[in-house]
């Protein structure tokens, strides 16, 4: 049966599926490619981590996966919906409604408190969150008693913190996270990967992260690495020393 976008609901195990998905920036000579023929899935109830040297398509990727940008050629499917052909009004409902996004820069509008920054996404859907959802996500992510804070009351993790219960309040299928640790301390980014490990094992959830950090990468199930646009191997299960080996010799590699 279709679902509601019109497309065929697809049952397979899988959260997103690239195939052959090429971003290019420009034309003739001074074209760029950001990402050249890349197929990739990620299983649901899984976390990935996305590594890779500077300028190597990371960011790209996770913009193409999540719909905020728009692959040159190739194909990106969320939950058993190709993106490819989607109006802008669609996929824009699309990644309000089924993707979860967690930044660097957390985001937060300083004049709303903490639960009403959790709330935004669900107004700005034209949903009237109910104060037990919104009571819920803050609860989710350790902050059932901050709701009536604002962002300037918070520390930076409790900041990440708020900003993860408002990608999580519409209940996405997929969460991606572009370097969700990179602007805190370690300890407090170790309580916030804590957090995604968890919401992936209790709760089924699918993440997608951006890193650059090897002890954050160790957290997932697997990393898959990108250099110069295209996939460069994996690693599952791998401790941190083992990522960052990986890394080193990725780095090193001639161009």
């Amino acid at each position: 049966m279709p679902d509601e976008w019109g497309q065929m609901t697809d049952h397979t195990i899988h959260a997103i599926r690239l195939s052959s998905v090429s971003r290019r920036y420009g034309a003739g000579d001074s074209a760029v490619t950001a990402l050249d023929e890349v197929s990739l899935a990620f299983p649901r109830g899984t976390f990935t981590a996305v590594m890779g040297p500077s300028g190597s398509g990371k960011s790209t990727l996770l913009q193409c996966a999540a719909g905020l940008d728009r692959p040159t050629s190739g194909s990106v499917v969320v939950g058993g919906t190709e993106l490819t052909g989607l109006s802008e009004r669609r996929l824009t409902l699309l990644r309000r409604e089924r993707i979860g996004f967690v930044f660097q820069a957390f985001n937060l509008l300083p004049s709303l408190t903490a639960a009403q920054n959790v709330a935004l996404p669900l107004r700005l859907a034209g949903r009237r969150p109910s104060r037990s959802r919104v009571r819920e996500a803050l609860a989710q992510v350790g902050l059932a008693d901050r709701g009536r804070h604002r962002p300037a009351e918070l520390s930076g993790g409790q900041q990440q913190r708020v900003a993860l219960a408002r990608a999580l309040i519409t209940r996405p299928e997929v969460l991606f996270g572009d370097e969700p640790t990179g602007a805190l301390d370690s300890r407090t980014g170790r309580d916030v990967l804590a957090l995604l490990r968890g919401m992936v094992d209790r709760e089924g959830q699918t993440v997608v992260m951006v890193t650059h950090d090897p002890v954050a990468a160790a957290r997932a199930d697997r990393v898959v690495f990108l250099v110069d646009g295209r996939p460069a191997g994996e690693l599952a299960g791998a401790d941190a020393d083992a990522i960052a080996t990986r890394m080193t010799r990725l780095e090193a590699a001639p161009c």
